[in-house]
């Protein structure tokens, strides 16, 4: 199996052979590709082929071509079915695939993809930590991860280990807050700031009882 990145599940390069896809990359979606065993095949059936008209007029050569036609499409389809099933509401989709015609005149897949969405989840990394642990699953969900599948596992594997240090440095930012709000030095001050209060209003009391007693004394006066 072969992993080539796109720009998007709508973008994606058509593939031959093992020849990996040309696509932009963006990191954001991920086709996932069968290998293929007969380099030589093409994506449509071939105009040189004449199918041969029933199975009974096939020879030896041609009926061991079939079965193994047979036992790669079952292969293909099983190894991409794999991915689809862990990649989950990750998957950009169902399968695409690649098909040869046998000499028998039908269909076989001899390659298959699957988009899978490995975008980062912008502001959460905790949720963005749980999604590389399921694009990781899903690259190597199959029997047979090919090094395409492996390097996609791989990503993953980065992906999670930039959410860890996001996780790791949002703890750190709270429990800077916590220790700056609960700081010995903030109790330290808050008494000499209740003292500071006090005495403002102490010198507020004496200046309106001074200015009291000068009334008053200015009454006696008057009267004497």
């Amino acid at each position: 199996m072969e992993i080539a990145s796109a720009l998007n599940a709508n973008t994606l390069s058509q593939y031959t052979g093992f020849s990996s896809s040309t696509a932009s990359v963006d990191g954001s979606h991920v086709p996932v590709q069968s290998e293929r065993q007969e380099p030589s095949a093409s994506r449509e059936p071939s105009a040189s082929r004449e199918p041969s008209a029933n199975k009974n007029s096939l020879s030896e050569a041609e009926l061991l071509e079939v079965a193994e036609l047979k036992r790669r499409d079952a292969e293909v389809k099983a190894h991409e079915q794999a991915h689809i099933s862990a990649a989950g509401n990750l998957a950009q989709g169902g399968a695409s695939f690649d098909y040869e015609t046998g000499p028998d005149g039908n269909r076989y897949a001899v390659g298959g993809e699957v988009s899978i969405d490995t975008s980062a989840i912008a502001g959460d990394p905790q949720a963005t930590l749980i999604k590389a642990r399921q694009i990781r699953r899903a690259a190597t969900a199959p029997a047979d991860p090919s090094a395409q599948d492996r390097s996609v596992a791989a990503q993953a594997s980065r992906l999670e280990a930039q959410a860890r240090s996001d996780i790791g440095q949002q703890a750190r930012e709270k429990q800077t807050e916590s220790i700056n709000e609960n700081s010995p030095q903030a109790d330290f001050f808050a008494p000499e700031k209740d003292q500071n209060e006090k005495n403002i209003h102490n010198s507020y009391s004496r200046i309106q009882n001074a200015a009291i007693l000068q009334e008053q004394k200015s009454f006696i006066d008057f009267f004497i």
